[in-house]
């Protein structure tokens, strides 16, 4: 069995989340391929789209997302997502247990003695009117339901897990501070959402798989499971076994992947690439070795804006007033100093002209 080096795991990332090459996709198309954007903190996905798409303007954004072409929703980990709309549409059934799961393991104890079916039937009613609400407007209508539950618990529960609800712009618009308004999903769209088919093989784990290998793979089923939250569809990985490639990593673990994919040579050139925050490219894998360093794990979950010099981390970088600047976190050449401050200068014109200055630390 071919065993894939750290190396080319890294260049096949790469080329998957098109930090190789910029790609002419429209954002519609873009997040779709990335299967969904990182999007908990509303103005990083601009930056990370920049850095992925040719001619990318922060309009193109926000078309998409006043176009209902993408929806700020919470999906995958239950962390708010850019999620194409069609795929939020068919995705979101198969992500309910895990939602619930996940928001009875944050607030487990503040529900206890609540139902979460009567819960959601309540909310349900509470947003029939197709009216946007804040979550402190949700908690509020049905607080006295539950007088023993903090309201903005059952608030919460709500919005991340029992309705699928969407983020209503201008909530992610460009430079917008704009607070959280929910609606349903199914209103703002106009389509219901799917519901899971029925036979075996979990049809929609399939699919979920497939799209998460042309974005992400080669990759294991461990590293599927962080980037979804879903318990590793196992029966999904069953049925397309057979379609799919297999790989070694060089500590044994085995890597699926879609045959026709692309798996650049080791040895391909990768430019510098500014990632924004909780970027999925370094979050999408329970093993995050292709990208990132292990004394450098923490930043990845921290909310660290990075850096990518042939194709690793290798620094973070902040805005602060005028200056945009980047702390290596290892020591450059001149070339590699040349080619991070380039890109640099190309991200600081993009963000914006209040920033004139571009200041690149010295390693420690």
């Amino acid at each position: 069995m071919t065993v894939l080096g750290t190396r080319a795991l890294n260049r096949a990332t790469l080329a998957r989340q098109h930090l190789l090459a910029r790609a002419t996709s429209s954002v519609r198309q873009a997040v779709a391929h990335l299967c969904g954007v990182q999007a908990q903190e509303p103005q990083e996905p601009f930056i990370g789209l920049w850095s992925r798409l040719a001619g990318f303007r922060p309009e193109h954004l926000d078309d998409a997302l006043t176009g209902r072409e993408v929806v700020r929703t919470h999906l995958m980990r239950r962390t708010v997502h850019l999620v194409a709309s069609d795929d939020a549409l068919a995705w979101r059934a198969r992500h309910d247990a895990m939602l619930r799961r996940r928001a009875l393991g944050a607030h487990g104890r503040a529900l206890a003695g609540v139902d979460l079916d009567e819960l959601a039937a309540a909310g349900r009613e509470v947003v029939a009117d197709g009216r946007p609400r804040t979550l402190s407007e949700l908690a509020q209508a049905l607080g006295d339901r539950w007088p023993g539950t903090p309201r903005r618990v059952l608030g919460e529960l709500l919005v991340t897990a029992l309705i699928p609800m969407v983020q209503l712009p201008p909530r992610g618009l460009w430079r917008q501070r704009a607070g959280v308004r929910n609606l349903p999903l199914a209103t703002w769209l106009g389509r219901d959402v799917e519901s899971l088919p029925g036979g075996d093989g979990d049809p929609v784990g399939q699919r979920l798989l497939r799209r998460y290998l042309a974005a992400y793979g080669p990759a294991s089923a461990a590293d599927l499971r962080a980037w979804c939250g879903l318990a590793g569809l196992p029966a999904a990985v069953k049925a397309v076994r057979g379609e799919l490639v297999v790989f070694r990593d060089e500590r044994g673990r085995e890597l699926l992947d879609l045959p026709d994919a692309p798996r650049p040579d080791p040895g391909t050139p990768a430019p510098v690439r500014f990632l924004p925050a909780y970027d999925n490219a370094i979050l999408g894998y329970h093993d995050r070795s292709r990208v990132i360093d292990a004394p450098h794990l923490g930043l990845s979950v921290a909310g660290r804006r990075m850096v990518l010099v042939d194709g690793r981390v290798a620094a973070t970088w902040t805005v602060r007033g005028p200056r945009l600047r980047i702390s290596p976190l290892r020591p450059f050449t001149d070339l590699e100093r040349r080619a991070v401050r380039a890109e640099a200068q190309d991200l600081a014109a993009f963000l914006g002209d209040d920033i004139d200055q571009v200041h690149l630390d010295a390693a420690d």
